[in-house]
């Protein structure tokens, strides 16, 4: 396998973890910034949930908010997390997951001492109020919250509602939740129906709803491509084929431009090619029609029909979860005609 110099790699590595906003990353970074505001103005803490189906970019942009505000607080008490970002852990429940904040927190320590004394489910949560305050903390964002709930019962899902809001008020700071679309059903406990005052969810790229806005956003990414010739993604047959090839997701797109970005970089183009990326879909393609290499008037797409969901009242866990459904595939004028 050809590999790249260490300074083609580097310029691969930025641009593989690069982010290019668009409006509604755009007003989800303006909302975490303005809970951290009204944190310091004092009184009832609001509290956000933000959604978004497999790949839509929710990582990406807690990572990114996240990478901002170490560089800000840089100068600032080693000991100040402003904002303190932690995943369900793989094991989810209630206490794990308050474990996992207090590591986060960087308190490893609590994390042992937990286990070895098996502390009351209180004094963990006190524990980590503590730290909170001692690491004055301005925003907590809690990732894949979906995994916390699902498959839980009525009472078990009004228990995590209740301790998250013990914490919310207690340490009276924010919490943003994040997750697949069905973490909005702790919207349904009424301790947080009214609690999240913030509701965002991130859609995927629908030509038949606003082409202009992935077509901005493709030109966002082709300008940081480290090439000596910026790609010309206004071109509508790469347009639409990088649309054919993704449905609209972010990720299968990123997935799409870093691999010929790979490509054009080890041969030493000077730009990002059709034929990169008609050779990239040669390997991740799951159809057997290759867009990139298709004329215009023969590409077709799908978009999403109805994001992924889970029901609460089904027979078995089995059947709980309900993947993404995508229209039939259909011609791109078709889809822009919509």
């Amino acid at each position: 396998m050809d590999v790249l110099s260490q300074d083609k790699e580097e310029k691969l590595k930025s641009f593989i973890n690069i982010f290019v906003e668009h409006p509604i990353l755009t007003t989800i970074i303006e909302d975490f910034d303005r809970l951290r505001y009204n944190k310091r103005l004092g009184g009832e803490q609001q509290c956000m949930l933000l959604t978004g189906d497999t790949g839509s970019g929710k990582s990406s942009i807690i990572n990114h908010y996240l990478a901002k505000t170490k560089i800000d607080n840089t100068a600032r008490d080693a000991m100040h997390i402003p904002v303190l970002v932690s995943r369900i852990p793989s094991k989810p429940s209630l206490d794990s997951t308050i474990t996992e904040l207090l590591k986060d927190l960087g308190h490893f320590g609590s994390f042992h001492s937990n286990h070895r004394t098996r502390r009351s489910a209180q004094g963990l949560t006190e524990t980590l109020i503590s730290h909170l305050k001692n690491c004055k903390t301005e925003l907590i964002i809690i990732n894949e919250f979906q995994e916390l709930i699902e498959f839980k019962s009525g009472r078990n899902r009004q228990e995590i509602a209740n301790r998250l809001k013990y914490i919310n008020e207690e340490a009276q700071i924010p919490i943003v939740l994040v997750g697949m679309p069905w973490a909005k059903h702790i919207a349904n406990e009424p301790q947080w129906s009214s609690r999240l005052t913030i509701r965002r969810e991130i859609p995927y790229f629908k030509l038949s709803d606003d082409p202009k806005c992935f077509i901005r956003f493709l030109m966002g990414l082709a300008k940081r491509m480290p090439l000596d010739v910026t790609p010309d993604f206004k071109d509508k047959k790469i347009v639409f084929s990088l649309f054919s090839a993704s449905s609209g997701c972010l990720r299968k797109l990123k997935i799409i431009l870093n691999e010929a970005l790979k490509l054009a970089l080890i041969e030493g183009s000077s730009t990002l090619s059709n034929q990169h990326l008609a050779r990239v879909y040669d390997i991740y393609g799951v159809d057997d029609s290759n867009p990139f290499i298709l004329d215009i008037e023969e590409l077709t797409a799908c978009e999403v029909l109805q994001y992924s969901n889970y029901d609460t009242g089904a027979a078995c866990d089995d059947k709980a979860l309900i993947a993404t459904i995508y229209t039939e595939r259909a011609p791109i004028t078709q889809l822009l005609k919509k």
